[in-house]
């Protein structure tokens, strides 16, 4: 096991290290400069910008980042977020000035280049799930999940059906964002359980399935990390009623070059592009989730899409049926070609690589942990995908340490904590995703270290309880920080006296 011990500055905000009259960068004063701005817009009072030499300014940004975790420095097992190691040269890529210099309202003849890349890239994501045409336009993946919610709106408003069709279905096992994108959409939300095996329940949603049925919203990878293996039964029960079939690609990095959501019949499918493609994300962004659809639900497609004419690629904004814009430009372009790159460096191979080697470590992983005493895989010892979900109930019972303090715990040791109670559906869980990113050395360093965590919990519950020690932020009070009336999101500057 390697030490962990997370530096720890008493780090003030750079405004209150601002002295005045300090400077860090000047530029040559130019003899005469003639500016014609107008009047009103002129500034009336001088901006209160921290005043610092350069010195400063680094050493502030360093100790910061001294006192952060990231995927590059550990494990960061966030299960269903995919936080995989983002390859550096896409970082370069994105970062030279042909890219970083486009402005998106330039006319489509000055910038072929990048209207290039998102065209081939939405062509290759939609040979990689099997569908028809890709919108790159969602800023996330529940905004995907939104827009395709909003695409079966379309397709039964046009159809007549609307008024009738006002449920959604959701496997109790989904993604919190699920039930809400499709209520922010109109619909009723229906929930159907899962069965012993993890899976769908097939009765469950019969009874629920009606003329009613607007569709029904599935991850294949479920949450569980458990392949949906009734999956063309699914499909073709909800399109007998009429309804469409929505995949949640929060998974897809278990199912890369191995199964695509076309195949199983899926009609609309969202992709994590930050999850999957090995682009950065957490904190609230940036992110990507494009949608890509059936040939039948073309049409609806968010406004504009790049097509592609000859040896030219425009913007096409004459879509009539097109449920309109979801958002301002045309998609998170430095989130997009990092994605492109990816894909180029991976190819296809590779690719399915990434599936093979997730998969695996993911099982190495759960086998070894599925051992520790308080520790259990619930819902059989089949076989999971990119994910897994343990339980840490019998822990909770027998030392009265919960899943959330075992997971502060870890973070003692260098490890990420995994996401806790989720899904519901699981008491005391754990959601784990180690990544493909991932060394054999690392797991087995993780396993060593949740099975010293669990041990504690056994003979020394107040360690566990009262972690992590070793970080340079303690424990939190989550529920005080979450609080409405207690988060600040302003800071009022008082200038210091001269």
């Amino acid at each position: 096991m390697m030490t962990f011990r997370q530096a720890h500055w008493d780090e003030p905000l750079i405004i209150e290290r601002s002295s005045r009259g300090r400077v860090g960068f000047s530029l040559a004063r130019m003899e005469s400069a003639s500016l014609d701005v107008p009047t009103e817009l002129v500034r009336k009072t001088p901006l209160r910008l921290p005043e610092l030499s350069e010195t400063e300014v680094v050493r502030h940004y360093i100790r910061l980042s001294q006192m952060n975790y990231g995927v590059d420095l550990g494990l960061y097992p966030l299960g269903s977020c995919t936080m995989k190691y983002n390859p550096k040269l896409l970082d370069k890529l994105v970062s030279t000035p042909k890219i970083q210099d486009l402005h998106p309202m330039q006319e489509a003849g000055t910038v072929q280049g990048i209207l290039m890349i998102l065209y081939e890239l939405s062509e290759w994501l939609a040979e990689i799930v099997g569908l028809s045409k890709v919108s790159l336009q969602p800023a996330a993946g529940a905004h995907g999940e939104f827009t395709g919610a909003m695409i079966m709106r379309a397709f039964h408003k046009r159809n007549g059906e609307l008024n009738r069709r006002d449920e959604l279905i959701v496997p109790d096992s989904a993604h919190g964002t699920n039930p809400a994108s499709a209520a922010m959409a109109g619909f009723k939300v229906v929930q159907v359980p899962s069965n012993r095996e993890g899976c769908v329940d097939i009765q469950a949603l019969r009874s629920s399935l009606s003329a009613r049925t607007a569709g029904l919203m599935l991850t294949n990878p479920n949450t569980l990390g458990i392949f949906e293996s009734d999956i063309l039964r699914i499909a073709q029960l909800v399109h007998e009623v009429g309804g469409l079939l929505y995949y949640d690609g929060a998974n897809l990095n278990a199912m890369l070059g191995k199964a695509k959501p076309g195949l199983m019949g899926f009609d609309i499918v969202h992709i994590n592009i930050h999850k999957t493609f090995a682009t950065p994300h957490g904190g609230g962004g940036p992110g990507a989730g494009p949608i890509a659809v059936t040939k039948e639900l073309e049409r609806f497609l968010p406004v504009p899409t790049v097509e592609r004419m000859g040896d030219r690629y425009q913007l096409d904004f004459d879509r009539p049926d097109s449920i309109g814009k979801m958002r301002s430009f045309w998609g998170n372009a430095a989130v997009l070609v990092r994605a492109y790159g990816y894909i180029l460096m991976m190819g296809a191979e590779g690719l399915e690589e990434v599936a093979n080697v997730s998969v695996l470590n993911a099982n190495y992983l759960a086998r070894k942990l599925a051992q520790i005493s308080g520790l259990e895989l619930p819902f059989g010892g089949k076989t999971r995908k990119h994910e897994f979900v343990l339980s840490a109930s019998k822990l909770a019972r027998e030392t009265g340490v919960s899943a959330a303090q075992l997971s502060k715990r870890l973070l003692d040791f260098g490890i990420h904590a995994p996401t806790v109670y989720f899904p519901l559906i699981v008491d005391e869980a754990m959601m784990i995703e180690p990544t493909e990113t991932v060394s054999r050395e690392e797991l087995d360093e993780a396993a060593v270290a949740f099975s010293k965590t669990c041990a504690e919990a056994y003979t020394n519950p107040e360690a566990v309880r009262n972690a992590p020690s070793n970080t340079s932020v303690t424990r939190v009070d989550e529920a005080r920080a979450s609080h409405p009336k207690t988060m600040q999101f302003t800071w009022n500057h008082r200038p210091r006296s001269a």
